[in-house]
């Protein structure tokens, strides 16, 4: 299909439009108006009939038909028992009620039994068109009326003229006021497609602007302007990860390096050192794998492809679990995890909810005050429970609230690698609650401390 600009395809509706609006108007007004102006002629006579039959039986019926006469420009005659008591003027044009040519078929119909006929005849004299309608008003008493149709031709041919100067000047609107419509419609549009263009390079210091008052269009301009701050925030949310994901690349794959060289050229004869560097290439290997997990996890999660596994499982005993897992870094490194809960039992994903607590106590191991201590609480609720996970940390300001969910988002603002996990933690966290429509959040303190927590509701005990 070829393709064309706006401004054009919007004249061309128009003067398309305009175009059908006058061949309907000539249709309407020449073609069928032989047809409408016989009919309305014929409503006429039917009416003028009836009026006679209801004068007919007044004393001066003849001044009353005189009048309907003159008035609605007709030939009227009445007839009774085959003579002639009343007729108007025979030589007015039209009038065929006294001709010869018309005497047999008046009387067949007054022979047939009919109460009313129409005729439609050419005069032999004025080579025009006449109505003519005959009524039965009494036993023995006839009327006819009788009207020309000449008129039509004077005035189609008047109409004709008429539409001609009418197409002429509707088709000069069309196109001067589609020019203006279109250039009023496409101008604002091809300024918001310029812009658009700019953006093509990754510059999203735009601003969509026109100077259009029509609504749509300056809706589509705030969708616009609205979309360029999204990407903007995106663009620098990717640079920021783009550098997070190679911090965290980096930093184990030196060490994977230095440590297998030292163990090449120098320990590779030492047991207990050989041990030690063999161990920390292990480690960084699996720090590596879990950060490649989590990445896959949350591309899979936000992109839909991960369906979840419902069962009904006890809660408490997931949570106890998981805080054991964490024992060994209590006894290494002086943390310490307090539980509270109870048995209750859940319908949800279980590895994904295990995903999500082991990543928000994770979270607050990394982020907890110098007491080392993390808080873990199952508390019942109105429909349900709450899952909440306590640190007494320096807190979060108010304006990073709403952003810590975010991949990588740095609180500090200046990049600090977590003492354990890889940063996407509560990306996966927020993603898998979101999968399971429930409902979550953080409350936290300056000085005191940061709560995270999680509902379940609609659950089985």
């Amino acid at each position: 299909m070829k393709k064309s600009k706006l401004k054009n395809k919007v004249w061309l509706y128009l003067f398309i439009f305009a175009f059908v609006i006058i061949l309907g108007i000539w249709f309407l007004q020449i073609l069928s108006l032989d047809i409408y102006y016989e009919l309305s002629k014929k409503s006429e006579i039917k009416n003028i009939a009836t009026q006679i039959s209801k004068k007919y039986t007044s004393g001066d019926y003849q001044n009353e038909l005189n009048k309907i006469s003159f008035e609605k420009d007709v030939c009227i005659e009445i007839t009774e028992n085959s003579n002639i008591s009343y007729s108007t003027d025979s030589t007015s044009r039209g009038c065929l009620i006294n001709s010869r040519e018309i005497n047999e078929y008046k009387l067949e119909f007054m022979l047939s039994g009919e109460k009313s006929i129409t005729y439609k005849i050419i005069h032999p004299n004025f080579k025009n068109k006449t109505l003519i309608y005959g009524v039965k008003i009494e036993d023995g008493t006839y009327a006819f009326i009788s009207t020309s149709l000449e008129p039509i031709g004077a005035t189609v041919s008047l109409l004709k003229r008429q539409l001609i100067l009418i197409l002429m000047i509707v088709l000069i609107l069309a196109f001067l006021i589609g020019n203006i419509i279109s250039r009023k419609i496409s101008n604002p549009i091809e300024k918001l497609t310029n812009t658009s263009k700019r953006m093509i390079n990754g510059n999203y210091n735009v601003e969509f602007k026109t100077d259009s008052d029509i609504e749509e269009i300056k809706e589509l301009e705030t969708t616009l302007n609205n979309m360029v701050e999204g990407l903007s925030e995106i663009d620098v949310l990717r640079r920021e990860l783009l550098a997070n994901v190679s911090h965290d690349l980096k930093t184990p794959l030196t060490l994977i390096k230095a440590n297998a060289e030292i163990v090449k050229d120098l320990t590779y004869k030492n047991k207990e050192k050989r041990e030690n560097n063999l161990n920390t290439i292990i480690d960084e290997v699996d720090r590596l794998n879990l950060l490649v997990e989590d990445i896959l996890d949350l591309s899979k999660m936000q992109s839909g492809k991960i369906e979840l596994q419902k069962e009904e499982f006890n809660l408490n005993d997931v949570i106890k679990t998981i805080v054991d897992k964490f024992s060994v870094l209590c006894e290494k490194d002086g943390y310490k995890i307090e539980y509270i809960g109870f048995d209750y039992k859940v319908l949800a994903d279980k590895k994904k909810i295990e995903q999500v607590i082991y990543n928000l106590i994770n979270n607050a191991i990394n982020y907890t005050g110098e007491d080392k201590k993390v808080y873990v609480k199952l508390l019942k609720i109105k429909n349900g429970i709450r899952v909440e996970v306590i640190d007494t940390g320096k807190g979060i300001d108010d304006e990073d609230i709403n952003y810590i969910w975010d991949k990588y988002y740095k609180v500090d603002k200046k990049y600090k690698r977590v003492t354990y996990g890889t940063g996407l933690g509560l990306s996966i966290v927020k993603n898998i609650l979101l999968q399971h429509d429930f409902d979550y959040g953080v409350d936290s303190k300056k000085g005191i401390g940061t709560k995270f927590y999680f509902e379940i509701k609609n659950t089985k005990k």
